[in-house]
């Protein structure tokens, strides 16, 4: 699997130009670059489906790329991307396109979510990234007339290649969205009769582990009722008493980090709750924790909430 920003992605493949399984890793020299066609006639680039980045910075606004005159909408406004290997993700065929036509470093853009055009036949996934680390974009190959950083404001003023003036708006409206987890661990440690008991800390160490990929590889949208495909949400994960001596993972993966409570862990799960939901724009955040009382609280606090059962079950999806 690629790494992007230190991250692991397993993203599933998106059906997109052929039926049937494919290969499980994907097949460079088989590169997918050709059309597909519609029955009314209309061609699409990728036997495989496309892909394509959407890096965000919210300083300078997102990376388009002015696409050269005898490309396929030559003249236009779109996103760095295009056609997917043989058994490539989508995830890892718009960081592949990014690098190769802009120069994007992928570890410079964590990506936030992804968002499926799915036509039956065809399918074109664009991953939305934040930029963590600013990057001057260059052009790599001939298929660019030049690569610009617009602000958000101004893209609609340009001539935008049709599938992403289509898909523009709600991609903008997701833009400013962030979403962070709260974990709270002692209940979700608690939930699992394991012999946790007898050693806190390596329990939480365990559970650390297993955010750790969650983190990485993100959610399916539906998991948290959100709109399009596939989300990465950032994770807090309050640890209390014995289990405050857990190993810190925070280095490893930016995406999660790991809070000690000082005493009571419930009251640093409200602390982080009440400091995330102030932040502007406005933060989306989710408590995990089966306790009923806490869940007031945070509910109160304006986070949404989900059992220590929903977080179970997402981390054995990972190794199911």
């Amino acid at each position: 699997m690629r790494g992007h920003g230190g991250a692991r992605l397993a993203v599933a493949w998106q059906a997109g130009g052929v039926s049937g399984p494919l290969d499980s890793h994907p097949d460079p020299s088989d590169s997918g670059d050709a059309w597909v066609y519609a029955p009314d006639g209309r061609q699409f680039w990728g036997t495989y489906g496309a892909a394509g980045l959407l890096a965000h910075d919210r300083t300078r606004g997102v990376l388009l790329q002015h696409r050269v005159e005898w490309s396929h909408f030559g003249g236009t406004w779109a996103l760095p991307g295009g056609a997917r290997h043989r058994g490539e993700s989508a995830v890892d065929g718009a960081y592949r396109e990014a690098a190769e036509e802009a120069g994007v470093p992928a570890e410079a853009v964590r990506p936030r979510f992804s968002a499926v055009t799915d036509l039956g036949f065809w399918s074109y996934t664009t991953v939305v990234g934040d930029v963590t680390t600013p990057f001057e974009p260059e052009i790599t190959d001939p298929e660019s007339l030049e690569l610009r950083w617009v602000p958000i404001a101004e893209v609609d003023q340009l001539p935008l290649h049709p599938g992403f003036e289509q898909s523009w708006p709600a991609l903008r409206a997701e833009l400013e969205r962030s979403e962070t987890i709260v974990v709270d661990a002692a209940n979700v440690v608690g939930a699992r009769p394991d012999g946790w008991w007898k050693d806190r800390a390596s329990a939480a160490d365990r559970l650390l582990a297993v955010l750790e990929r969650l983190a990485e590889e993100g959610l399916p949208a539906a998991a948290l009722g959100l709109e399009h495909d596939h989300w990465w949400p950032r994770f807090r994960v309050v640890l209390e008493g014995a289990a405050r001596a857990a190993d810190t993972r925070d280095a490893q993966v930016p995406e999660l980090t790991v809070v000690r409570a000082p005493g009571e862990g419930d009251e640093a799960i409200v602390h982080e709750v009440r400091e995330l939901t102030a932040r502007k724009p406005p933060h989306t955040v989710w408590t995990i924790t089966s306790d009923r009382e806490l869940r007031e609280r945070v509910e109160a606090a304006g986070s949404r909430t989900l059992g220590s059962r929903w977080l179970w079950e997402r981390i054995d999806a990972l190794s199911g």
